[in-house]
């Protein structure tokens, strides 16, 4: 076998780890998103409440629709 191949095979394989480790931290990061989101409701409630704010559900869900759209405009 000459070092050619040696380094086609090498540089395939490289190639290959790479695009394979890709996605799968990509498929990783979407789970431990999903399962984990940065901000929710309750995180939402207890800022309020320790800034002395009383929160209502109405406040609440404008400001998750906020950072939703926030979201979506970034993308």
């Amino acid at each position: 076998m000459g070092t050619g191949w040696v380094i086609l095979i090498a540089i395939i394989a490289l190639l290959a780890g790479l695009v394979g480790g890709f996605f799968i931290a990509k498929k990783y990061m979407e789970d431990y998103l999903q399962k984990n989101p940065p901000v929710n409701e309750e995180l939402l409630r207890s800022l309020m409440a320790q800034m002395g704010q009383k929160p209502s559900e109405k406040k609440i869900r404008q400001m998750m629709a906020s950072m939703k759209n926030q979201n979506q405009k970034k993308k």
